[in-house]
């Protein structure tokens, strides 16, 4: 059976914002898209145009082949082919960001809501189905202020799939919830969208939660998509210094490529010689950006000889400071370098500031933007 294709080609101007556009979005099979980027870019808009809940200035939307949405942005009088589907008749399952339960309704009573022309019987057996599923079983009688914010969120989802939608969207889904409840329901929202098996769109500015829940990534940038394609992909090899910056490279350095050869790219940075594979980078290019993501930089105090990693820098610790579960460790390796490590593995080693070290970067987890790309 075919998965369905939602495509989306429109644009939607605020007044006093950007224009925000969805430039031939398009999304197929059953798996999660995120929309990422800062507050303010666009992801909200682009996902409430999608639900119905917002208008667009003019374009297209359809999905499984069926018009949602089209304007050509004409007069009225000229625009005779306009057309727009309501909201309720697009089969679209809708989580918002602080979950709009209703406060007098039941747990049951939310799940219920959007079962409208179902037999009793027939939503009875839905609602115990998605108290199930969500493990809600036995709150059906509380009210939304009667439960925890993880179950919230649960009932907010069983509210949006219990009417079986054909394309599920998620705004902000775990933002709502505190810091150790989002990181322990993370999994677990990964977990039932996987079962759900439906194209489901989550709007985040988390960049743990993006990696986490999804499986493509579209990254947008005051308004616009600056890169689409599978999450890893874009998180390791950002297209340029904008997406760099937007999915939190945390090393962003000036440097200037030595050689090319073999696939490899000798580079000075700063007062560092650093190897990196290549790759797109094109022939001729002796400007770039060096990009290195704090988690592929591994410290060391031993002899890191028989290492595999290329590049061996030796380093001085100038900055520790604590994030939660990590530690951020800031180097001086003849140019700044971004470290992270586990508070537990930084207290094994006893770093302190002005500490010397070996940094060890894999020459393919160095990725080169070329300066002004």
């Amino acid at each position: 059976m075919t998965s369905p294709v939602l495509r989306a080609d429109f644009s939607k101007k605020f007044s006093g914002g950007p224009v925000i556009r969805a430039d031939v979005l398009e999304i197929s099979g059953a798996g999660v898209t995120v929309l990422f980027g800062p507050s303010g870019s666009g992801k909200t808009t682009i996902l409430r145009c999608l639900a119905g809940l917002e208008t667009p200035d003019e374009g297209t939307i359809s999905f499984a082949g069926k018009t949602w949405f089209q304007k050509s942005g004409k007069r009225k009088a000229e625009s005779g082919n306009d057309f727009i589907l309501p909201p309720k008749n697009r089969g679209v399952g809708f989580v918002p960001q602080d979950y709009a339960l209703f406060p007098h309704l039941t747990v049951a009573g939310n799940i219920a809501y959007g079962l409208h022309g179902r037999s009793a019987m027939e939503t009875k057996s839905r609602v115990a189905e998605m108290l199930r599923w969500l493990d809600l079983a036995g709150l059906n009688s509380r009210l939304p202020h009667e439960l925890s914010g993880g179950q919230q969120q649960r009932v907010a989802l069983a509210r949006a799939v219990a009417r079986e939608p054909k394309l599920l969207l998620l705004d902000e889904p775990l933002a709502a919830l505190d810091t150790p409840t989002r990181q322990r329901l993370r999994g677990e929202l990964r977990k039932l969208l996987r079962q759900l098996a439906i194209p489901t769109v989550v709007v985040t500015h988390d960049r743990l939660e993006a990696l986490s829940l999804g499986d493509d990534l579209v990254v947008l940038d005051e308004g616009r998509i600056v890169q689409r394609g599978p999450v890893q992909a874009v998180f390791s090899r950002p297209a340029n210094l904008t997406v760099a910056g937007i999915v939190a490279v945390e090393t962003i350095q000036p440097g200037r490529v030595l050689e090319l050869k073999d696939g490899l790219a000798t580079l000075l940075v700063g007062r560092a010689q650093l190897t990196a594979v290549a790759g797109d980078l094109p022939a001729g290019a002796t400007d770039v950006f060096v990009c290195i993501r704090a988690e592929d930089v591994i410290l060391t105090k031993e002899d890191a000889a028989h290492a595999s990693p290329r590049n061996r820098l030796a380093a001085v610790v100038r900055a520790i400071a604590n994030e939660g579960p990590l530690t951020r460790i800031e180097l001086d390796c003849g140019f700044p370098l971004t470290a992270v490590l586990t508070r537990q593995a930084c207290a094994e080693m006893a770093l302190q500031e002005n500490d010397t070290l070996l940094a060890l970067v894999k020459a393919p987890q160095i990725h080169l933007v070329p300066r002004g790309g």
